[in-house]
């Protein structure tokens, strides 16, 4: 058990050291805040354009993540032999690649969860046509990210430490404090004199975002076994393209008993399953957490299918 969590630790900490994962973590945050900030004149559905748009950059930055962080946590290994050299050791294949999985399941919660304090303040900076741009806002996110740079320098100047993952760790708290100070000592102004106020609906739907993307990052963990980063980004992109599709491509055949599109229903994860935007934006009072339990099992499910693909992929892979 101490060697699985060593290399499920290792694997966390490798991830987060990689300059794409921080600089993927940072910019899509920044860009989320971005969104809030310019003139739509959407005639009131500006917090829903708004909303829509970070929790599309949210799963898009989770997509490209879990395929760069798996290629780069198997994938590398292998070529490299260190996969190689750690299996020298008495740990067998299968609990190498499900210690892999968790610390890159580990590593993508540190970007959703960053991404989604990002969602919640940028809904909270939406205005309409009679509003403006929370200028407060935005400056006090920017600060809290430029102090996690500067903590990460500090701590790599004169601790030694790696910048790159100290930074990562630092902004998980930068931009907390910096939410709860933008929650606390800012106001938005809306129609009709209205305060904005947080949407914590967001929050479980940010939580679906990140089931899917634990999903997308075991397609890829198996793709990494015997594929490079490029071919693995392929397959997955062509994964999530068509599982977004897979109501019209698959639903409606199967409902007219077509055997093929039973089981390739079955076999495609279908991505609508976590995307409720439109729940959110209907205001629905039935948006629980009830609907997320459910959401989880089926993640669940469809891990351990992809996990069990993943294992059988790499028992047969030659490491010499």
């Amino acid at each position: 058990m101490r060697q699985f969590a060593t290399i499920a630790s290792n694997a966390f900490m490798e991830l987060i050291r990689q300059p794409v994962f921080l600089l993927l973590t940072t910019a899509t945050a920044a860009f989320e805040i971005f969104l809030a900030t310019p003139y739509y004149f959407a005639f009131g559905d500006e917090p829903k354009l708004v909303k829509n748009s970070v929790l599309a950059v949210m799963l898009l930055s989770g997509l490209l993540s879990a395929v760069l962080s798996a290629s780069a946590s198997v994938a590398r290994e292998i070529r490299t032999g260190t996969a190689l050299a750690v299996l020298a050791k008495p740990i067998s294949r299968t609990q190498f690649i499900l210690a892999k999985y968790l610390g890159l399941i580990a590593a993508l919660s540190v970007v959703i969860y960053v991404n989604l304090v990002a969602a919640l303040v940028a809904g909270r900076m939406t205005f309409d046509a009679y509003g403006g741009t929370d200028i407060p806002a935005v400056l006090i996110f920017g600060a809290a990210i430029l102090v996690a740079f500067a903590l990460g320098g500090f701590s790599n100047f004169f601790l030694n430490r790696p910048f790159v993952s100290d930074a990562v760790l630092a902004l998980v708290v930068t931009v907390t404090l910096g939410a709860a100070v933008i929650f606390a000592f800012t106001q938005q102004t809306q129609s009709l004199g209205e305060m904005a106020q947080v949407d914590w609906r967001m929050v479980p739907a940010g939580v679906l975002i990140l089931f899917a993307v634990w999903i997308i990052a075991a397609v890829a963990l198996a793709c990494s076994t015997r594929l490079d980063t490029l071919a693995s980004l392929a397959i997955c992109t062509g994964v999530f393209l068509i599982g977004l599709m897979s109501d019209y491509l698959f639903g409606l055949p199967a409902d007219r008993g077509e055997w093929w599109a039973r089981i390739l229903y079955t076999v495609v994860p279908n991505w609508q399953n976590f995307w409720l935007a439109d729940a959110l934006d209907a205001g629905r009072s039935t948006f629980h957490w009830g609907y997320v339990t459910k959401a989880f099992i089926y993640a669940a499910s469809y891990i351990g299918a992809m996990l069990a693909v993943a294992v059988a992929l790499f028992e047969e892979r030659e490491l010499n």
